[in-house]
């Protein structure tokens, strides 16, 4: 299958004069293209480095950068990862329709300075959705803001504790001190959950790497397809508003549900012409609506098919939910022991649905998948506690 090329890599950050000392212009014999770049790249393991040669008389060019018999890029500019140490050699090659040259590259990779956590360092934005482990996981206190609840949810990513994002839509931006990078073939990351056999609660992961270099989420953002992506009973841009609760209105009770508090308690709507209420249970008493937003909070996903979650007993005393996994994709959807769970970034698709060809990422972001209440179980509602770069010993 033919993949898009967005062109990655880790090293570390070049700044454009950095090298100005070293730079050479080549010139093959007998040919009129003129490339101007370094001959030796100082870098870093797991840093991006970018290599932006300057190429004259070479309209129409096509480009073409290799590392032995592998292809890394077919743009101008490289932007790639390495996940080595020491020398590697690159080929930078330039063809037009009459004429071809090509320049050979250093990039000196050393170690860190440090070595690298594996583990969530920074948590951009913390944003759940309304649910029964809200305002707990992790706590909320009055007063506190945005910040102030991504900084609680990364002291808990951090160690590997769990956070929840409520129901639908809600959603965690995570960043790590180094690049994550794609082996082709090979699973690169594992985000941490809490599912078990007949107990998923699936997210739906998005990635990005820092292209701009400015160290924020704000780069283009591109799904992982997990095995449901192509269901046609998956909802892309799904999108659904909640509105804040009066927690001192009087409950609205079901005698038909002892499993329910409140069956009227936080009402939504989405842009599928439906309606209805998230319902309060009495096993978690505090407000599931998060108190440091506004009183209505939107959220836009694909939504993943949620018909396979049941009640399976025939006994209306005695209700027993299964929540069966997805083969693969997903966060909190199979257990973090199974491979499974594992995530290989050459799933990843750009908004059209093509895919991509990332040789690295700087960002995740996990939003729960599943628009669904379980009865006594609650609603259904991702839970994070981690992510782990598989490729770091």
């Amino acid at each position: 299958m033919k993949r898009k090329h967005l062109l990655f890599a880790l090293t570390a950050a070049l700044a454009a004069g950095s090298c100005s000392k070293d730079k050479n212009d080549v010139q093959a014999p007998g040919s009129q293209i003129v490339i101007t770049t370094a001959d030796v790249v100082p870098a870093t393991q797991l840093k991006w480095v970018k290599i932006t040669p300057q190429v004259d008389k070479a309209d129409n060019a096509s480009y073409l950068w290799t590392m032995g018999k592998d292809t890394l890029a077919v743009t101008k500019d490289l932007m790639y990862a390495f996940d080595t140490t020491g020398n590697i050699s690159l080929k930078f090659s330039v063809k037009t329709a009459t004429d071809s040259s090509q320049k050979n590259i250093v990039v000196q990779l050393a170690a860190p300075a440090a070595p690298y956590t594996n583990a969530v360092t920074k948590v951009f934005e913390y944003f759940p959705a309304p649910g029964q482990f809200i305002n707990t996981l992790p706590e909320w206190k009055a007063g506190q803001t945005d910040k102030d609840m991504a900084d609680a949810a990364l002291a808990k990513l951090n160690k590997e504790n769990m956070i929840s994002l409520g129901g639908f839509g809600g959603y965690v931006i995570m960043g790590f001190d180094h690049t994550i990078v794609n082996k082709p073939g090979k699973s690169s990351f594992l985000v941490l959950g809490n599912a078990f056999a007949n107990n998923a609660e699936p997210g739906v992961i998005m990635v990005a790497a820092d292209a701009n270099g400015n160290g924020l989420p704000d780069d283009p953002w591109y799904e992982i397809a997990g095995s449901e992506y192509n269901n046609p009973k998956t909802i892309k841009n799904y999108q659904i508003t909640y509105y804040k609760p009066d927690e001192n209105k009087t409950p609205v009770t079901d005698p038909n549900d002892p499993y329910s508090s409140d069956v009227q308690y936080i009402r939504w709507e989405d842009n599928q012409g439906k309606s209805g209420y998230l319902v309060k249970n009495p096993y978690h008493t505090q407000s599931y609506y998060p108190q440091w937003k506004g009183n209505s909070i939107v959220f836009t996903g694909t939504r993943l098919p949620d018909d396979q979650i049941r009640n399976t007993s025939s006994n209306p005393a005695s209700p027993y939910w299964v929540l069966p996994a997805f083969p693969y994709g997903y966060v909190d959807n199979q257990a973090n022991t199974d491979v499974n769970a594992q995530i290989k970034l050459d799933w990843a698709v750009d908004n059209t649905g093509k895919p991509v060809k990332l040789s690295g990422i700087d960002f995740i972001r996990v939003h729960s998948g599943i628009r669904k209440e379980a009865g006594w179980l609650g609603e259904v509602s991702t839970e994070v506690a981690g992510v782990r770069d598989l490729n770091l010993k």
